[in-house]
């Protein structure tokens, strides 16, 4: 401001003033209008504070990684990564995903994630605000863990994260239509209608060409979940979203378990994440294919740990 005043003041000497227009300067974004959420809403953000209190009652929803209590060796760390990497949790039949698990294929993404947020308009500012930090810093940890090139999206991203209310969850179906061209009525459907014991979900997409390589993905994460368990879900299905699609009651420590014992992306999970990202791996392995290359690379990662 100093040089500006400066700058007009001198001009009460000159014959004629400048001509030259002042440089435009774009309005900052009007901040996100920001509604009440629903009764509904409320009611089921109190349901999941309980239910996080419970877990934590018991010793779950642990945030340390894993330590002496949860040992796993080179072969528990095979065993995981086929049944975790190598199987789907969920199969499609008729259009829809079905709780049937099946035998599938090494897939990853082959191409940079640019991970996008979404929130929606009765998610308050401090929870946009919190979320964002957690997924920042978390998508710098995949990178750095997996060698992939994941990012946060400066503009249009192909991973996207949704927070929104059970309101705007069923709302959501136009959005997925734009984000998702040509997804299926059955899945958008199974989508807008969570039921209330799915905490959230992830849903990755190929196309016939490459059906291994991903090229997009939609995490819906609920907004009416406490800090925790909301950190929970952005750890769990942004992970899974990357590739380790199936759940398995054996691996340990590990976040792909429902038990619930885990909260947060633990180092038996950084490990499995290496594995699926090694170039050596190859896209669309069986499990019987893939499994003499998972050893290599674990005993590789583990040496002679145990």
């Amino acid at each position: 401001m100093a040089a500006l005043a400066a700058l007009a003041l001198s001009g009460c000497d000159v014959a004629q003033p400048s001509q030259t227009p002042a440089p435009k300067v774009a309005a900052p974004p009007a901040p996100p209008k920001i509604i009440e959420p629903s009764k509904r809403s409320r009611e089921l953000a109190s349901y999941y504070t309980e239910v996080q209190r419970s877990l934590l009652s018991q010793g779950l929803m642990r945030v340390d990684g894993g330590g002496p209590d949860t040992p796993f060796s080179k072969r528990l760390l095979v065993r995981n990564f086929i049944q975790i990497g190598v199987f789907n949790e969920f199969t499609l039949v008729d259009g829809r995903y079905t709780n049937k698990r099946s035998e599938g294929r090494v897939q990853r993404w082959l191409g940079p994630v640019n991970i996008s947020l979404d929130f929606g308009k009765a998610v308050p500012p401090e929870i946009r605000k919190k979320d964002t930090k957690t997924v920042t810093e978390y998508a710098k940890r995949l990178a750095d863990i997996s060698g992939a090139d994941i990012n946060i999206a400066r503009a249009k991203g192909n991973f996207h994260v949704a927070v929104l209310t059970v309101d705007e969850i069923e709302a959501y179906g136009p959005t997925l239509a734009r984000i998702v061209p040509g997804l299926g009525k059955n899945i958008a459907d199974q989508i807008t209608d969570m039921p209330r014991d799915i905490y959230c979900a992830v849903y990755a997409f190929s196309d016939m060409d490459k059906p291994d390589a991903f090229l997009s993905a939609v995490a819906i994460v609920r907004a009416e979940h406490p800090d925790l368990l909301r950190k929970s879900c952005f750890h769990e299905e942004i992970a899974q979203g990357l590739g380790l699609s199936n759940d398995s009651p054996e691996a340990r420590p590990s976040i792909f378990n429902d038990d619930d014992e885990f909260a947060l992306l633990t180092r038996h999970d950084e490990l499995l994440l290496k594995i699926l990202y090694d170039d050596r791996l190859p896209l669309g392995a069986s499990p019987s294919e893939a499994r003499p290359v998972v050893e290599t690379i674990a005993s590789e990662l583990l040496g002679g740990e145990s």
